[in-house]
Protein backbone atom coordinates (compact mmCIF):
# COMPACT_ATOMS: atom_id res chain seq x y z
CA UNK A 1 0.00 0.00 0.00
CA UNK A 2 1.39 3.20 -0.89
CA UNK A 3 2.36 5.80 1.12
CA UNK A 4 1.40 9.41 1.29
CA UNK A 5 3.97 11.96 2.12
CA UNK A 6 2.08 15.25 2.91
CA UNK A 7 3.14 18.71 1.46
CA UNK A 8 5.24 21.26 3.92
CA UNK A 9 2.61 23.59 4.87
CA UNK A 10 2.34 25.79 8.18
CA UNK A 11 -0.66 25.44 10.14
CA UNK A 12 -1.80 27.55 12.99
CA UNK A 13 1.72 27.62 14.85
CA UNK A 14 4.57 25.66 12.94
CA UNK A 15 5.04 22.67 10.02
CA UNK A 16 4.35 19.46 11.69
CA UNK A 17 4.68 15.92 10.55
CA UNK A 18 5.01 12.26 11.07
CA UNK A 19 8.28 11.40 11.99
CA UNK A 20 10.40 9.18 9.17
CA UNK A 21 7.11 10.27 6.79
CA UNK A 22 6.69 13.70 6.43
CA UNK A 23 9.31 15.07 8.51
CA UNK A 24 12.82 14.14 7.72
CA UNK A 25 15.85 15.33 8.31
CA UNK A 26 16.34 16.11 4.64
CA UNK A 27 13.22 18.03 4.57
CA UNK A 28 14.49 19.69 8.12
CA UNK A 29 17.74 20.40 6.06
CA UNK A 30 15.83 22.06 3.32
CA UNK A 31 13.48 24.11 5.03
CA UNK A 32 15.41 25.25 7.58
CA UNK A 33 17.91 27.72 5.82
CA UNK A 34 14.75 29.10 3.54
CA UNK A 35 13.35 30.24 7.25
CA UNK A 36 16.18 31.68 7.93
CA UNK A 37 16.32 33.86 4.84
CA UNK A 38 12.88 34.88 5.86
CA UNK A 39 13.48 35.98 9.11
CA UNK A 40 16.61 37.96 7.58
CA UNK A 41 14.05 39.59 4.69
CA UNK A 42 11.96 40.92 7.83
CA UNK A 43 13.80 41.34 10.56
CA UNK A 44 17.43 41.61 9.24
CA UNK A 45 17.00 45.86 9.48
CA UNK A 46 15.93 45.97 12.61
CA UNK A 47 18.48 43.18 14.42
CA UNK A 48 21.35 44.51 11.80
CA UNK A 49 22.84 40.61 12.52
CA UNK A 50 22.25 36.69 10.92
CA UNK A 51 21.93 35.53 14.17
CA UNK A 52 19.36 32.78 14.63
CA UNK A 53 18.10 30.78 17.71
CA UNK A 54 17.95 27.15 17.28
CA UNK A 55 15.97 25.43 20.13
CA UNK A 56 14.37 22.12 20.83
CA UNK A 57 11.61 20.22 23.22
CA UNK A 58 12.11 16.18 24.44
CA UNK A 59 10.47 14.37 21.64
CA UNK A 60 11.81 11.57 19.94
CA UNK A 61 15.36 12.66 18.26
CA UNK A 62 14.35 16.19 18.77
CA UNK A 63 17.80 17.54 19.61
CA UNK A 64 19.09 15.46 16.41
CA UNK A 65 16.97 17.16 14.14
CA UNK A 66 17.78 20.66 16.17
CA UNK A 67 21.53 20.02 15.27
CA UNK A 68 20.89 19.14 11.40
CA UNK A 69 18.91 22.01 11.46
CA UNK A 70 21.51 24.26 12.98
CA UNK A 71 23.95 23.09 10.44
CA UNK A 72 21.90 23.27 7.50
CA UNK A 73 21.24 27.48 8.97
CA UNK A 74 25.11 27.73 9.68
CA UNK A 75 26.12 26.73 6.22
CA UNK A 76 23.66 29.09 4.42
CA UNK A 77 25.92 31.86 6.04
CA UNK A 78 23.84 32.56 9.53
CA UNK A 79 25.07 32.59 12.50
CA UNK A 80 23.28 30.26 14.64
CA UNK A 81 23.21 30.00 18.67
CA UNK A 82 22.09 26.65 19.86
CA UNK A 83 20.51 24.80 23.06
CA UNK A 84 22.44 22.85 24.99
CA UNK A 85 19.53 21.49 26.36
CA UNK A 86 15.74 21.14 25.75
CA UNK A 87 13.31 23.89 27.06
CA UNK A 88 9.86 25.46 26.79
CA UNK A 89 9.14 26.63 23.49
CA UNK A 90 9.16 30.45 25.18
CA UNK A 91 12.07 30.05 26.30
CA UNK A 92 13.46 30.17 22.65
CA UNK A 93 11.16 33.33 21.80
CA UNK A 94 12.80 35.20 25.02
CA UNK A 95 16.10 34.36 23.51
CA UNK A 96 15.49 35.56 19.97
CA UNK A 97 14.37 39.12 21.27
CA UNK A 98 16.81 39.09 24.28
CA UNK A 99 19.90 37.95 22.33
CA UNK A 100 18.45 40.74 19.20
CA UNK A 101 18.64 37.75 16.70
CA UNK A 102 16.60 37.57 14.17
CA UNK A 103 14.00 34.79 15.41
CA UNK A 104 14.24 31.20 16.23
CA UNK A 105 13.36 27.90 15.08
CA UNK A 106 12.15 25.60 17.46
CA UNK A 107 11.84 21.66 16.93
CA UNK A 108 8.92 20.71 18.86
CA UNK A 109 5.45 19.39 17.85
CA UNK A 110 3.81 21.04 21.18
CA UNK A 111 0.61 19.15 22.28
CA UNK A 112 0.48 17.06 18.85
CA UNK A 113 0.95 12.97 19.45
CA UNK A 114 4.08 11.33 19.78
CA UNK A 115 4.73 10.36 16.31
CA UNK A 116 4.78 14.03 15.07
CA UNK A 117 7.49 16.48 14.97
CA UNK A 118 7.31 20.48 13.61
CA UNK A 119 9.53 23.08 13.05
CA UNK A 120 7.90 26.42 14.90
CA UNK A 121 9.41 29.84 13.71
CA UNK A 122 9.31 32.51 15.86
CA UNK A 123 10.34 36.39 15.28
CA UNK A 124 12.86 39.05 16.41
CA UNK A 125 10.34 40.52 18.19
CA UNK A 126 9.32 37.21 20.79
CA UNK A 127 6.59 35.31 19.46
CA UNK A 128 4.89 33.76 16.53
CA UNK A 129 5.29 35.03 13.22
CA UNK A 130 2.48 35.90 11.03
CA UNK A 131 1.13 34.26 8.32
CA UNK A 132 2.38 35.64 5.46
CA UNK A 133 5.45 35.35 6.75
CA UNK A 134 4.80 31.52 6.74
CA UNK A 135 3.82 31.76 2.84
CA UNK A 136 7.13 33.65 2.44
CA UNK A 137 8.77 30.36 3.18
CA UNK A 138 6.15 27.98 1.30
CA UNK A 139 6.62 30.37 -1.30
CA UNK A 140 10.47 29.37 -1.64
CA UNK A 141 9.47 25.52 -1.17
CA UNK A 142 9.21 24.57 -5.04
CA UNK A 143 12.54 26.53 -6.19
CA UNK A 144 14.40 27.23 -3.02
CA UNK A 145 17.68 29.60 -3.42
CA UNK A 146 21.10 28.68 -3.34
CA UNK A 147 23.24 30.26 -0.35
CA UNK A 148 26.64 31.13 -1.67
CA UNK A 149 27.31 32.77 1.85
CA UNK A 150 30.48 31.99 3.58
CA UNK A 151 29.32 29.55 6.92
CA UNK A 152 28.18 31.73 9.49
CA UNK A 153 29.64 30.74 13.16
CA UNK A 154 27.96 28.04 15.45
CA UNK A 155 27.82 28.82 19.45
CA UNK A 156 25.97 26.70 22.13
CA UNK A 157 23.66 28.56 24.71
CA UNK A 158 22.07 27.62 28.24
CA UNK A 159 18.39 28.88 27.70
CA UNK A 160 17.23 28.16 30.88
CA UNK A 161 18.60 31.03 33.54
CA UNK A 162 17.72 34.08 31.40
CA UNK A 163 14.40 33.05 30.81
CA UNK A 164 13.86 32.07 34.57
CA UNK A 165 15.09 35.42 35.84
CA UNK A 166 12.36 37.47 33.19
CA UNK A 167 9.83 35.46 34.47
CA UNK A 168 10.89 35.92 38.32
CA UNK A 169 10.84 39.39 37.60
CA UNK A 170 7.42 39.75 37.14
CA UNK A 171 5.77 37.93 40.08
CA UNK A 172 5.92 37.79 43.97
CA UNK A 173 8.18 34.84 43.97
CA UNK A 174 8.81 35.41 48.04
CA UNK A 175 5.35 35.18 48.57
CA UNK A 176 4.67 31.77 46.65
CA UNK A 177 7.85 30.01 48.09
CA UNK A 178 7.08 30.72 51.69
CA UNK A 179 3.11 29.31 51.23
CA UNK A 180 4.56 26.37 49.71
CA UNK A 181 7.30 25.71 52.59
CA UNK A 182 4.73 26.67 55.10
CA UNK A 183 2.24 23.73 53.92
CA UNK A 184 -0.56 26.47 53.09
CA UNK A 185 -0.19 25.80 49.52
CA UNK A 186 0.47 22.34 48.11
CA UNK A 187 1.63 22.28 44.16
CA UNK A 188 1.70 19.34 41.93
CA UNK A 189 2.55 19.75 38.65
CA UNK A 190 2.09 17.36 35.30
CA UNK A 191 4.61 18.10 33.00
CA UNK A 192 3.43 15.43 30.67
CA UNK A 193 7.40 14.18 30.03
CA UNK A 194 7.61 17.33 28.16
CA UNK A 195 9.76 20.95 28.20
CA UNK A 196 8.70 22.42 31.45
CA UNK A 197 10.31 19.30 33.10
CA UNK A 198 12.02 21.01 36.03
CA UNK A 199 10.81 24.50 35.49
CA UNK A 200 8.54 25.57 38.34
CA UNK A 201 11.38 24.18 40.90
CA UNK A 202 14.02 26.54 39.34
CA UNK A 203 11.31 29.26 39.15
CA UNK A 204 10.08 29.00 42.74
CA UNK A 205 13.68 27.88 43.69
CA UNK A 206 11.99 24.92 45.61
CA UNK A 207 10.63 21.56 46.02
CA UNK A 208 7.11 20.86 44.65
CA UNK A 209 5.38 17.64 43.09
CA UNK A 210 6.27 17.16 39.98
CA UNK A 211 4.33 13.96 37.91
CA UNK A 212 5.61 13.01 34.60
CA UNK A 213 9.14 14.56 34.26
CA UNK A 214 10.70 11.85 32.77
CA UNK A 215 11.79 11.85 29.38
CA UNK A 216 9.44 9.60 27.21
CA UNK A 217 8.96 9.92 23.84
CA UNK A 218 6.06 7.98 23.82
CA UNK A 219 4.38 10.34 26.47
CA UNK A 220 2.79 7.28 28.09
CA UNK A 221 1.14 6.41 25.13
CA UNK A 222 -1.15 9.11 25.05
CA UNK A 223 -0.42 13.15 23.93
CA UNK A 224 1.25 15.79 25.94
CA UNK A 225 -1.86 17.64 25.29
CA UNK A 226 -3.30 19.22 28.61
CA UNK A 227 -6.91 17.17 29.02
CA UNK A 228 -8.57 15.12 31.66
CA UNK A 229 -8.14 12.28 29.71
CA UNK A 230 -4.05 12.22 29.73
CA UNK A 231 -3.69 13.41 33.52
CA UNK A 232 -5.15 10.73 35.99
CA UNK A 233 -2.31 10.60 38.11
CA UNK A 234 -2.64 14.48 38.40
CA UNK A 235 -5.96 13.60 39.21
CA UNK A 236 -5.06 10.69 41.81
CA UNK A 237 -2.22 12.83 43.03
CA UNK A 238 -5.02 15.88 44.19
CA UNK A 239 -7.55 13.99 45.79
CA UNK A 240 -5.10 11.91 47.55
CA UNK A 241 -3.43 15.73 48.96
CA UNK A 242 -7.15 16.56 49.56
CA UNK A 243 -7.43 13.87 52.56
CA UNK A 244 -3.81 13.90 53.46
CA UNK A 245 -3.86 18.43 53.72
CA UNK A 246 -7.37 19.44 54.11
CA UNK A 247 -6.23 22.63 55.39
CA UNK A 248 -3.68 23.35 52.91
CA UNK A 249 -4.71 24.95 49.46
CA UNK A 250 -4.08 22.54 46.51
CA UNK A 251 -2.84 23.23 43.06
CA UNK A 252 -2.77 21.15 40.52
CA UNK A 253 -0.88 22.53 36.81
CA UNK A 254 -0.73 20.96 33.63
CA UNK A 255 1.96 21.49 30.88
CA UNK A 256 2.27 20.52 26.91
CA UNK A 257 4.77 19.18 25.22
CA UNK A 258 6.78 22.57 24.97
CA UNK A 259 5.29 24.29 27.95
CA UNK A 260 3.38 26.90 25.88
CA UNK A 261 -0.46 25.55 26.79
CA UNK A 262 -1.55 25.70 30.45
CA UNK A 263 -4.50 23.95 32.25
CA UNK A 264 -4.56 23.45 36.16
CA UNK A 265 -6.72 21.16 38.48
CA UNK A 266 -8.83 22.82 41.62
CA UNK A 267 -8.06 21.49 44.96
CA UNK A 268 -10.87 18.90 45.34
CA UNK A 269 -9.71 17.24 41.37
CA UNK A 270 -11.83 19.40 39.11
CA UNK A 271 -10.36 20.08 35.99
CA UNK A 272 -10.07 23.51 35.16
CA UNK A 273 -9.16 24.49 31.32
CA UNK A 274 -7.97 27.66 30.61
CA UNK A 275 -12.03 28.54 29.61
CA UNK A 276 -11.72 29.30 33.74
CA UNK A 277 -8.18 30.00 34.10
CA UNK A 278 -8.15 33.15 32.12
CA UNK A 279 -10.83 34.99 34.07
CA UNK A 280 -9.33 34.08 37.16
CA UNK A 281 -5.79 35.67 35.67
CA UNK A 282 -7.71 38.50 34.39
CA UNK A 283 -9.49 39.40 38.16
CA UNK A 284 -5.97 39.11 39.58
CA UNK A 285 -4.10 41.43 36.81
CA UNK A 286 -6.46 43.59 36.71
CA UNK A 287 -7.99 44.03 40.29
CA UNK A 288 -4.46 42.78 42.76
CA UNK A 289 -2.10 44.24 40.23
CA UNK A 290 -4.02 47.22 39.12
CA UNK A 291 -2.51 46.99 35.28
CA UNK A 292 -4.26 47.32 32.53
CA UNK A 293 -4.65 46.94 28.74
CA UNK A 294 -6.97 44.62 26.03
CA UNK A 295 -8.36 41.73 26.51
CA UNK A 296 -7.84 39.47 23.34
CA UNK A 297 -9.54 36.28 22.92
CA UNK A 298 -9.88 33.89 19.94
CA UNK A 299 -13.38 32.83 18.41
CA UNK A 300 -13.56 30.01 21.34
CA UNK A 301 -12.99 31.68 24.21
CA UNK A 302 -15.96 32.11 26.96
CA UNK A 303 -18.39 34.32 26.74
CA UNK A 304 -17.22 35.14 30.07
CA UNK A 305 -14.30 37.08 29.03
CA UNK A 306 -16.19 40.08 27.86
CA UNK A 307 -18.27 40.53 30.49
CA UNK A 308 -15.09 40.26 32.51
CA UNK A 309 -13.86 42.84 30.39
CA UNK A 310 -16.61 45.31 30.78
CA UNK A 311 -16.45 44.56 34.67
CA UNK A 312 -13.04 46.24 34.90
CA UNK A 313 -13.48 48.42 32.73
CA UNK A 314 -11.38 46.71 29.56
CA UNK A 315 -11.48 46.82 26.15
CA UNK A 316 -11.96 43.39 24.18
CA UNK A 317 -11.01 42.10 20.51
CA UNK A 318 -11.58 38.80 18.92
CA UNK A 319 -9.60 37.28 16.79
CA UNK A 320 -9.20 33.70 14.76
CA UNK A 321 -8.09 30.70 16.44
CA UNK A 322 -3.84 30.45 16.58
CA UNK A 323 -2.00 32.76 19.12
CA UNK A 324 0.19 34.45 15.95
CA UNK A 325 -3.24 36.35 15.59
CA UNK A 326 -2.91 37.09 19.33
CA UNK A 327 0.69 37.91 18.89
CA UNK A 328 0.23 40.53 15.92
CA UNK A 329 -1.90 41.81 18.13
CA UNK A 330 0.02 42.52 20.92
CA UNK A 331 2.84 43.81 18.99
CA UNK A 332 0.08 47.01 18.10
CA UNK A 333 -1.63 47.25 20.73
CA UNK A 334 -1.21 47.66 25.16
CA UNK A 335 -2.62 44.09 25.79
CA UNK A 336 -3.05 43.21 29.50
CA UNK A 337 -3.62 38.98 28.76
CA UNK A 338 -4.66 37.20 25.22
CA UNK A 339 -5.66 33.41 25.35
CA UNK A 340 -6.80 30.98 23.73
CA UNK A 341 -9.34 27.97 25.08
CA UNK A 342 -6.69 25.37 24.48
CA UNK A 343 -4.93 26.70 26.93
CA UNK A 344 -2.41 29.42 25.22
CA UNK A 345 -1.86 32.41 27.47
CA UNK A 346 0.21 35.79 26.40
CA UNK A 347 0.88 38.47 28.58
CA UNK A 348 1.72 42.03 27.42
CA UNK A 349 4.02 42.75 29.55
CA UNK A 350 6.03 39.61 28.61
CA UNK A 351 6.85 38.92 24.92
CA UNK A 352 4.10 38.35 22.39
CA UNK A 353 3.88 34.50 23.17
CA UNK A 354 1.86 32.44 24.82
CA UNK A 355 3.96 30.99 28.05
CA UNK A 356 2.72 28.42 30.57
CA UNK A 357 5.36 28.92 33.01
CA UNK A 358 4.70 32.18 33.23
CA UNK A 359 0.94 31.39 33.62
CA UNK A 360 1.30 28.91 36.28
CA UNK A 361 3.22 31.72 38.16
CA UNK A 362 0.29 34.27 38.16
CA UNK A 363 -1.71 31.13 39.33
CA UNK A 364 -0.13 30.60 42.20
CA UNK A 365 0.41 34.13 42.93
CA UNK A 366 -3.61 34.67 42.47
CA UNK A 367 -3.72 31.64 44.68
CA UNK A 368 -1.84 32.53 47.38
CA UNK A 369 -3.05 36.46 47.81
CA UNK A 370 -6.98 35.49 47.15
CA UNK A 371 -6.28 33.08 50.18
CA UNK A 372 -8.91 30.56 47.86
CA UNK A 373 -9.18 27.74 46.05
CA UNK A 374 -9.30 28.40 41.91
CA UNK A 375 -12.63 27.06 41.90
CA UNK A 376 -13.68 29.28 44.60
CA UNK A 377 -12.39 32.06 42.46
CA UNK A 378 -13.74 31.20 39.51
CA UNK A 379 -17.30 31.29 41.30
CA UNK A 380 -16.94 34.36 42.79
CA UNK A 381 -16.49 35.90 39.08
CA UNK A 382 -19.41 34.36 37.96
CA UNK A 383 -21.88 35.85 40.70
CA UNK A 384 -20.58 39.28 39.80
CA UNK A 385 -21.17 39.15 36.17
CA UNK A 386 -24.18 36.79 36.22
CA UNK A 387 -22.85 34.37 34.31
CA UNK A 388 -23.35 30.51 34.64
CA UNK A 389 -22.58 28.25 31.48
CA UNK A 390 -20.63 25.50 31.21
CA UNK A 391 -17.97 24.60 28.29
CA UNK A 392 -16.57 21.42 26.75
CA UNK A 393 -14.85 20.42 23.29
CA UNK A 394 -14.32 16.99 21.26
CA UNK A 395 -12.11 16.29 18.18
CA UNK A 396 -13.32 14.11 15.56
CA UNK A 397 -10.55 12.35 13.84
CA UNK A 398 -11.25 12.14 10.12
CA UNK A 399 -10.78 10.00 7.70
CA UNK A 400 -8.39 11.75 4.75
CA UNK A 401 -7.95 14.94 3.72
CA UNK A 402 -11.25 14.28 0.86
CA UNK A 403 -13.96 13.63 4.18
CA UNK A 404 -12.54 17.33 5.34
CA UNK A 405 -12.84 18.52 1.99
CA UNK A 406 -16.51 16.99 1.51
CA UNK A 407 -17.22 18.51 5.33
CA UNK A 408 -15.91 21.91 4.49
CA UNK A 409 -18.41 22.07 1.26
CA UNK A 410 -21.34 20.65 2.96
CA UNK A 411 -20.68 23.79 5.52
CA UNK A 412 -20.31 26.68 2.72
CA UNK A 413 -23.02 25.50 0.47
CA UNK A 414 -25.73 23.95 3.12
CA UNK A 415 -24.73 25.95 6.59
CA UNK A 416 -26.98 24.83 9.08
CA UNK A 417 -30.11 26.76 9.83
CA UNK A 418 -30.60 24.75 13.13
CA UNK A 419 -28.61 22.95 15.80
CA UNK A 420 -29.90 20.53 17.95
CA UNK A 421 -33.18 21.47 17.74
CA UNK A 422 -32.38 24.86 18.50
CA UNK A 423 -32.28 27.80 15.70
CA UNK A 424 -28.83 29.81 14.90
CA UNK A 425 -29.17 33.42 15.04
CA UNK A 426 -26.25 34.06 13.49
CA UNK A 427 -23.11 32.33 11.99
CA UNK A 428 -19.18 33.91 12.63
CA UNK A 429 -16.98 32.81 9.95
CA UNK A 430 -13.92 34.38 10.69
CA UNK A 431 -12.08 31.09 11.61
CA UNK A 432 -14.47 28.07 10.95
CA UNK A 433 -18.10 28.36 11.75
CA UNK A 434 -19.18 29.59 15.19
CA UNK A 435 -23.22 28.94 15.54
CA UNK A 436 -24.66 31.24 17.76
CA UNK A 437 -28.04 29.87 18.90
CA UNK A 438 -31.30 31.39 20.07
CA UNK A 439 -30.84 30.59 23.58
CA UNK A 440 -27.36 32.30 23.17
CA UNK A 441 -25.35 29.27 23.61
CA UNK A 442 -22.77 28.63 20.80
CA UNK A 443 -21.10 25.68 18.78
CA UNK A 444 -18.07 26.43 16.67
CA UNK A 445 -17.13 23.88 14.01
CA UNK A 446 -13.45 24.50 12.66
CA UNK A 447 -10.65 22.18 10.96
CA UNK A 448 -7.15 21.43 12.71
CA UNK A 449 -4.43 23.24 11.67
CA UNK A 450 -2.20 20.56 11.89
CA UNK A 451 -3.89 17.37 11.97
CA UNK A 452 -6.59 15.65 10.19
CA UNK A 453 -9.46 16.64 12.79
CA UNK A 454 -12.25 17.90 13.01
CA UNK A 455 -12.78 20.29 16.51
CA UNK A 456 -15.93 20.55 18.19
CA UNK A 457 -16.52 23.41 20.79
CA UNK A 458 -19.61 23.95 22.69
CA UNK A 459 -20.68 26.52 25.31
CA UNK A 460 -24.44 26.55 27.17
CA UNK A 461 -26.14 26.72 30.23
CA UNK A 462 -25.47 23.22 31.18
CA UNK A 463 -23.21 20.15 31.00
CA UNK A 464 -26.00 18.14 29.35
CA UNK A 465 -26.99 20.58 26.72
CA UNK A 466 -23.36 21.28 25.98
CA UNK A 467 -23.27 17.10 25.32
CA UNK A 468 -26.52 17.35 23.40
CA UNK A 469 -25.03 19.96 21.18
CA UNK A 470 -21.30 18.43 20.21
CA UNK A 471 -23.28 14.71 19.71
CA UNK A 472 -25.62 16.73 17.06
CA UNK A 473 -21.95 17.85 15.58
CA UNK A 474 -20.59 14.98 15.29
CA UNK A 475 -23.19 13.00 14.19
CA UNK A 476 -23.93 15.62 11.25
CA UNK A 477 -20.06 15.22 10.34
CA UNK A 478 -20.00 11.25 10.57
CA UNK A 479 -23.49 11.67 8.52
Amino acid sequence: MPFTINPIKFGTDGWRGVIAADFTFERVAMLAPLAAKVLADNYGSTTSNRKVIVGYDRRFMAEDFAKVAAEAVQSAGFDVVLSQSYAPTPAFSWAAKSQNALGALVLTASHNPASYLGLKVKGAFGGSVAPEITKQIEALLPNPPSFTNSPGKLELFEPWSSYCAGLQAKVNIPVIKSAIESGKLKVYADVMHGAAASGLERLLGCPIEEINGDRDPLFGGGAPEPLPKYISALFKAIKEAANQHPDSIRVGLVFDGDSDRIAAVDGQGNFLSSQILIPILIEHLAKRKGMTGEIVKTVSGSDLFPRLAKLYGLELHETPIGYKYIADRMLSTEVLVGGEESGGIGYGTHIPERDALLSALYVLEAVVESGKDLSDIYAQLQQQTNFSAVYDRIDLPLASMDVRAKLLERLQNDTPKQVAGKSVVDCLTVDGYKFRLEDDSWLLIRFSGTEPVLRLYCQSHTMPEVRKTLEWARDWANS
